[in-house]
């Protein structure tokens, strides 16, 4: 599929054979905020449930997945928010280099296989995307 912002990710429907399961509500990353390791998906039956970003086929229009049982209950989801961090409450922090504060994280761009490779920074109202090579996220290290 290519790159996608997570924004983008968040707006795409959870599907199953073209049966909509769920639609996601957060990015759960790992704990150096460097990969996406699955999503917090809200289902129809209003559960919230944990879904591998390596279980699930991204495309354009849907997030697939290839079984319902691919969708974890909670001991799973309460694991990997623990264990990392998510894309709610990242958005808002502070991002720096090694000169100081560049701006507030707004977004993600991620890469295929998970790996955030930009980041969308406000700094006083002026929104732009940069590399994270060196940046740390609210005085999280973030050497890639």
């Amino acid at each position: 599929m290519g790159v996608i912002a997570a924004d983008e990710l968040l707006r795409l429907p959870v599907r199953l054979h073209g049966i909509q399961l769920g639609r996601p509500v957060d990015v759960l990353l790992d704990g150096e905020a460097r990969r996406v390791v699955g999503l917090d998906v809200l289902c129809g039956d209003e559960v919230h449930r944990f879904l591998p970003l390596a279980a699930a086929e991204l495309s354009t229009e849907e997030i697939a997945v290839r079984s319902a049982f691919l969708l974890f209950d909670d001991a799973e989801r309460a694991y990997y928010r623990k264990q990392g961090r998510t894309l709610r409450d990242l958005r808002g922090i502070t991002v720096e280099d090694a000169r100081g504060p560049l701006g507030l994280l707004r977004d993600l761009e991620l890469s295929d296989d998970g790996t955030v490779s930009r980041l969308l920074l406000d700094a006083d109202g002026a929104e732009r995307w940069v590399g994270v090579e060196g940046l740390q996220l609210g005085g999280s290290a973030r050497a890639a």
